[in-house]
């Protein structure tokens, strides 16, 4: 059956930012709010709290600046790992951020597999806004996932096979991140980035060793917003000589949101190719599209409430598409949902919330907020904003940049990702948009198709839909390590990186 859809319901796209039914003490319960409620019941996941914001509760959340601990894996349910895991470098922790009254940023770090000292440092960035990292690093590309039993097993393609691998949950109130004082909560790209590069300066001033490793950012979904204004926050605090030197070489955003003005614009023709909409559907859901347009270059131009207006506006066109498409699971189109349910991530919340993990990972009475709607509702301006404005810049000083996308993906989908990175204007813009596809090969296949040209690569990989090494771990994990290491797109054979 058709659902109809508040303005706020397309913040929820953006990765699993799905959003519980808790909102602002000061605000009534609200249409968006009750159906975020359906929405979050779509992934099985219920957050007992809003945000983790605790108040005048001292016994909870007294930690000192820097607490960073080795994980003992036998803590974290009845693995069945081998005694060899303890040799790996498993830690968790908190930062305490600087420049906020009383903020924690909460992450997980995963020491190579393969070489520590010569394996790059990735940070991945979970979108939402406000969902925790952890739904990536248990289902998607961390080194472990979640059995139904509550134990852990190995993920032969987690991402921590060919880097030091960081997984943090942002902004604050995020996942295990918390503040005491509301002053914390961020709205805008400027203060999410500023935390997150006052994390990184703490992080390598504990782990020295890695400060000369190679450093790429990495996400999903929502992260298409964080990511290009942590990168640029990055490179101006290493022009500007602000602290520790970050060998920034790169950034990699999957099925992310980052030009809505262009994206949007792609829905009705990714649904008519796709045979989720008929040729009278998209001719009346495309009447609505110069609306969009007007009200998102006033969101460009005018910020505050005009970006709400933009996001109210162009989410009819979403809206309509999904009235004709009925129980379609959006973020991957081979799929229905089973009524309320689209996946099921509910392990997460209950391994994650058990005494014994939290105790492993220094967290204290805090509980797990898988996603938190008082982030999210935190953002509401920001998630129209266009953030590829920034990314030329970087290209020009030769920061990689890697935009891939899974094909089945309607709601960050491939053809609006294309289409905004072939519209962006560098000085390689031309060479880029002439450059042949070529096939993207995994072990012989073709695993999806690449388009590159200097430091700017895209790729559409195929079978996947918005979570792509949750679809395709073997193609993803090639993929990071044939980007890393400049062979994406190979031109002999000797050239392909195979998992190990």
């Amino acid at each position: 059956m058709p659902l109809t859809f508040s303005y706020r319901f397309l913040s929820f796209f953006l990765f699993l930012s799905i959003s519980s039914p808790f909102s602002y003490a000061s605000s009534p319960t609200s249409l968006p709010k009750l159906q975020a409620e359906h929405f979050i019941r779509g992934f099985n996941l219920f957050p007992k709290h809003s945000i983790n914001l605790p108040i005048n509760d001292e016994s909870s959340v007294t930690v000192p600046e820097i607490v960073e601990k080795p994980l003992k894996l036998n803590l974290l349910g009845d693995s069945g790992l081998g005694p060899s895991v303890q040799d790996l470098g498993h830690h968790a922790g908190y930062y305490k951020l600087p420049h906020t009254k009383a903020a924690r940023m909460f992450y997980f770090l995963f020491e190579s597999r393969n070489s520590k000292n010569d394996d790059p440092v990735v940070i991945w960035l979970t979108g939402g806004p406000g969902c925790s990292s952890e739904l990536a690093l248990f289902y998607e590309n961390g080194p472990f996932q979640i059995a139904n039993n509550l134990s852990l097993s190995w993920n032969d393609y987690g991402w921590d096979k060919a880097s030091n691998l960081i997984f943090v949950d942002q902004p604050t109130g995020t996942g295990f991140s918390f503040t005491t004082d509301d002053n914390d909560i961020r709205h805008d790209e400027v203060g999410v980035s500023n935390d997150l590069y006052d994390f990184l300066q703490a992080f390598f001033k504990q782990h020295p060793e890695l400060v000369k490793n190679d450093f790429y950012i990495t996400g999903e979904s929502y992260a298409g917003h964080y990511i290009p204004a942590f990168a640029a926050r990055v490179h101006r605090g290493n022009k500007n000589k602000e602290g520790i030197h970050i060998n920034l070489k790169g950034f990699a955003i999957g099925n992310g949101l980052t030009n809505p003005g262009i994206q949007y614009k792609a829905y009705t023709d990714y649904a008519l190719d796709n045979s989720l909409i008929q040729q009278s559907d998209y001719e009346r859901i495309n009447k609505m599209i110069p609306e969009c347009e007007q009200a998102t270059k006033a969101c460009g131009t005018n910020g505050g409430y005009s970006c709400e207006s933009a996001f109210s506006v162009c989410n009819d066109i979403f809206n309509a598409i999904l009235q004709v498409a009925g129980d379609i699971n959006y973020y991957d189109i081979r799929k229905t949902c089973d009524g309320q349910l689209c996946y099921d991530f509910s392990n997460l919340e209950t391994f994650l919330n058990k005494k014994t993990v939290r105790d492993a990972l220094g967290v204290g009475e805090l509980e797990f907020v898988s996603c938190s709607s008082e982030v999210y509702d935190a953002m509401v301006t920001d998630w129209m904003r266009n953030l590829e404005v920034g990314i030329p810049a970087l290209l020009e000083d030769g920061i990689k940049v890697l935009i891939y996308a899974g094909e089945k993906d309607l709601i960050c989908n491939w053809l609006g990702n294309s289409r905004w990175v072939q519209a962006m204007e560098w000085s390689g813009q031309k060479e880029f948009g002439a450059s042949p596809d070529v096939p993207f090969i995994v072990e012989g296949e073709e695993a999806g198709q690449l388009k590159s040209h200097g430091p700017l690569t895209f790729l559409k990989v195929h079978e996947a839909g918005h979570m792509v090494p949750m679809d395709q771990p073997k193609a993803a994990l090639q993929m990071l390590k044939s980007w890393m290491q400049g062979k994406l797109a190979p031109t002999k054979i000797e050239d392909e990186i195979y998992p190990e």
